[in-house]
């Protein structure tokens, strides 16, 4: 693929992210799509395949970031405070910065299909594992008391709920709200 395909297609799912993050997936046809971003059908579906292709697109996107920024957390020999901490302002750095494809992501994910949902849907449980090793990290350290493991849910659903309310132009910044968030869950269930 070319540099120019490549930035024209990014251009194509962006503004979908838009789009579907307003108006919801199954409300946007693909003709709004082109209109928005002055492309016809034929030139359209030459970027992107299929609708749905860019749901995926768009979804897996964002968790295959997340993924990358937590195995590189992990790895970094931060303690397991440190690495919480630094994985919960990853996060809602980005949620704030792509706040349009996470709301694609959590409200439209379940319109994929087959493959294409597998897929997202094991990345996300991928994510939700690097959480778990840090909390287990933590209990193996002697800095944390066990938990249950859904409490790994508990956490991101507190961290992903943001992308409904939380803008970086407010009184705080992502990683400070990040680290309130972190403040509070850490502090209950330290050793």
């Amino acid at each position: 693929m070319t540099a120019t395909y490549e930035t024209n297609r990014g251009r194509i799912i962006a503004v979908a992210a838009e789009l579907f993050a307003r108006n919801g997936y199954h409300a946007t046809g693909i003709a709004e799509l082109g209109r928005a971003v002055g492309l016809g059908r034929g030139a359209l579906y030459h970027y992107i395949g299929s609708k749905e292709s860019v749901l995926y697109a768009i979804s897996k996107d964002q968790v295959d970031k997340m993924n990358a920024y937590a195995e590189q957390v992990l790895d970094s020999g931060l303690d397991a405070e440190a690495a919480l901490r630094e994985m919960a302002r990853g996060l809602l750095r980005n949620i704030a910065v792509h706040r349009a494809e996470w709301t694609v992501f959590f409200r439209e994910y379940n319109a994929l299909t087959g493959d294409r949902r597998d897929r997202v849907i094991a990345a996300r449980e991928r994510y939700e594992g690097y959480w778990r090793q840090a909390l287990d990290y933590g209990v193996r350290s002697g800095v944390l008391r066990p938990t249950p493991r859904l409490l790994v849910k508990g956490i991101l659903g507190m961290l992903n709920y943001t992308y409904l309310w939380f803008t970086s132009e407010g009184e705080l910044s992502p990683e400070e709200l990040a680290d309130l968030f972190m403040d509070a869950l850490i502090n209950g269930i330290h050793s």
